[in-house]
C-alpha cells in the first residue's frame, strides 16, 4: 500500500511541474513579414521543422529598433521563445552573427 502512495505521489509530482510550462514554445525560423507600430511589431516567421507560419508579437524595445533600423530583415534566421496565450515574445534573436 506503501509504494502504490509513494508511486502515485511521483507520478504526480512528475507531471506538475510540465503542465505549468506547457504555454512557453521555441522555435527557429526564417522571418517571412515585419509589421512594425509605434513600440510593438508584428512579425511572421516560417518553422524551420515543420514549415508552418507563426505570427508573434515584439514588444522588447531592442528588438523592435533593430526591426526599425532595418538590423533585422525578412529572410533573416530568428530563434524565439514565445508565450503560446498571448504570442508575445520574451526572447527574440538573430540566430547567426557575433
Amino acid at each position: 500500500m506503501k509504494r502504490m502512495i509513494f508511486v502515485v505521489l511521483v507520478a504526480v509530482s512528475l507531471t506538475i511541474p510540465t503542465l505549468s510550462f506547457a504555454a512557453e514554445q521555441r522555435m527557429t525560423g526564417m522571418l517571412e513579414k515585419i509589421t512594425v507600430q509605434d513600440s510593438t511589431a508584428t512579425v511572421i516567421l516560417k518553422d524551420t521543422r515543420s514549415g508552418k507560419l507563426v505570427t508573434v508579437v515584439v514588444k522588447d524595445q531592442l528588438a523592435v529598433d533593430k526591426l526599425k533600423d532595418k538590423r533585422i530583415v525578412v529572410g533573416d534566421e530568428i530563434r524565439i521563445k514565445y508565450d503560446d496565450t498571448n504570442m508575445e515574445t520574451k526572447l527574440f534573436r538573430k540566430t547567426s552573427g557575433c
